[in-house]
């Protein structure tokens, strides 16, 4: 398991007293508020007191510790930001997508062996899922309730319930890169 996740990237400065733009890559402020840190480096090591964070449309403007004026924001400019998953609290039933990664996707009825995800993207409304099949294709099906029973990442595996061709060679939901 990843211990230090990405919270998201410095993107610009912000005003003259050390603020920076950031571009979140986690589920927001509200998520990252009661973390103390924020770390340079996805292994740990230096970090960064946060001392304030707060919406700015789809970004946040942060401020840490020691960075007072726009020339110490500016040279954060570009630095991609980790959290401590022991600093963070997700809600019942949530999961970092670092930890569905690598999950195996099985059929909730029969425990059919679909593949393993690959990937978790967030473009909408949901998100969407992408499972690679043990034949190397890729197959994409949304995060939802009617299709998502069960995510078990500390046992390795996800349920589904798909409908025909979403998961297999039905073609309809297969990824074309």
């Amino acid at each position: 398991m990843q211990q230090y996740l990405e919270a998201g990237k410095a993107v610009t400065t912000h005003g003259v007293r050390g603020e920076i733009k950031m571009e979140l890559w986690c589920d927001g402020v509200d998520f990252l508020r009661p973390v103390p840190r924020l770390y340079l480096s996805d292994k740990g090591g230096r970090s960064l007191k946060l001392t304030s964070i707060r919406p700015m449309g789809r970004m946040a403007l942060v401020k840490f510790e020691g960075v007072e004026d726009m020339d110490a924001a500016r040279a954060l400019q570009g630095q991609v930001f980790y959290f401590d998953r022991n600093d963070a609290q997700l809600p019942a039933g949530r999961w970092y997508v670092a930890d569905l990664i690598g999950c195996e996707v099985r059929d909730a009825d029969t425990g059919k062996v679909y593949g393993v995800v690959t990937n978790v993207d967030h473009p909408g409304a949901q998100d969407i899922y992408t499972v690679k099949a043990p034949n190397g294709k890729e197959y994409m099906f949304p995060g939802v309730d009617a299709f998502l029973k069960e995510r078990n990442p500390p046992e390795g595996y996800i349920t589904v319930t798909p409908i025909p061709g979403l998961l297999d060679d039905g073609g309809v939901s297969e990824r074309e890169d």
